[in-house]
């Protein structure tokens, strides 16, 4: 005989089983099937996984399974794993569309999501690092944070958050249908053109109109869900991905990462001054390596100084308000440790002096809020 009180509570537990992937409860996605349990409290619980070879099956398994055993009155668990129809699989991607059109844009400008789109006039200035570690800190303060590594040429985000298997190629995504599912990271959604190439050291060579219709693919057709904050790992200067970047998302706010060197402030300004003529407001000038503290205190400025608040004043002429240096980062042996580690130091070394500017950076960043301006609220007034 079933036990329909038990059955009952079994369906509550399940409500608190998230999807790694999707990040939302199974219940919500249809993929619980039949749950029973007898009298004597043996449960038997039906699971239904979006594709067969879901990378998530054992720890959704695991979870139903320790869900459904904290249950009082529940003796023994058994999960009968199976794999959704096409038809279960097309209910859900529509679902998590919510009315969006296939291949529609996820963070346009009706869009809650705050877009920062990080850039630098040149290589080297640990602009991924920043990128990595700062969506780790804004994930650990509570919010929904998703990365779009848009440097296709230099792809470098999955390693930095250790998103590598044993091979040292980066985590596939799930795709179901026609809906990519982003791998997972500290909390932190992520996807690369690194996830689409098998072998790392093989050499991305395309041209404009291919680079574009990978950051708009990422920007479409991944499923990236609520997010509070999406960070855009751009390419250094000014070229095709910037300028898409720009068309794309037009209302998307740019940090510009710079070295303390004055003479980096040349090349900086370049390319905020790329994102300004596509619309895009600079929030604020990042200086990285910007000296390191020697053990009696000191600081060693190896690279010079100046050279983020000199790229902040040039970046001002043009905005009704000041750009502003908004961190000045120090150079950091357990940052680039960490970045080789796939570790983000925010969270490997919390005390450290570059992780904790990283960590006042979030905190800034994370209070700032979207103005409802112009942006259709999703309801009209009869």
């Amino acid at each position: 005989m079933t036990d329909t009180a038990l059955v009952d509570a079994v369906r509550t537990a399940l409500t608190r089983v998230l999807d790694p992937e999707i990040r939302k409860p199974i219940t919500e996605l249809d993929m619980v099937g039949d749950v029973d349990v007898t009298e004597t409290g043996d449960a038997r619980v039906g699971v239904k996984l979006t594709i067969v070879g879901c990378p998530a099956a054992d720890t959704i398994e695991r979870d139903v399974r320790e869900a459904t055993a904290s249950v009082p009155g529940v003796t023994g668990v058994v999960v009968d794993v199976t794999v959704m129809t096409k038809d279960e699989r097309a209910s859900l991607t529509e679902k998590l569309r919510a009315g969006r059109a296939r291949r529609g844009m996820q963070f346009g400008p009706d869009s809650l999501t705050r877009v920062y789109a990080v850039t630098s006039g040149k290589g080297g200035v640990g602009k991924s690092t920043l990128t990595a570690n700062l969506a780790v800190a804004l994930a650990a303060r509570g919010l929904a944070v998703g990365i779009v590594d848009a440097d296709v040429y230099g792809f470098s985000i999955p390693g930095l958050l250790g998103l590598v298997g044993p091979d040292g190629a980066a985590v596939k995504p799930t795709q179901v249908d026609d809906m990519i599912l982003p791998p997972v990271a500290h909390g932190v959604k992520v996807i690369s053109i690194g996830m689409f190439v098998d072998d790392a050291s093989v050499a991305v060579a395309w041209r404009g109109p291919m680079l574009h219709r990978t950051i708009q693919q990422f920007l479409t057709d991944v499923y990236f869900g609520d997010l509070d904050v999406l960070l855009l790992d751009l390419p250094p200067g000014t070229g095709d991905v910037a300028i898409s970047v720009g068309q794309l998302l037009p209302h998307a706010e740019v940090i510009v990462v710079t070295t303390p060197q004055p003479a980096a402030a040349d090349v900086a300004e370049r390319s905020g001054v790329v994102a300004r003529q596509t619309g895009q407001k600079i929030v604020g000038v990042v200086e990285n390596m910007s000296g390191l503290t020697q053990p009696d205190g000191t600081v060693l400025e190896l690279f010079g100084s100046g050279g983020g608040a000199e790229t902040a004043r040039r970046l001002s002429n043009g905005q009704e308000a000041p750009v502003e240096l908004i961190a000045t980062i120090p150079l950091s042996v357990d940052l680039r440790q960490g970045g080789d580690d796939g570790a983000p130091v925010v969270l490997a070394r919390p005390d450290d002096p570059a992780s904790r500017e990283i960590v006042r950076l979030a905190e800034r960043l994370a209070v700032r809020e979207r103005g409802l301006a112009g942006r259709k609220l999703g309801f009209s007034v009869s």
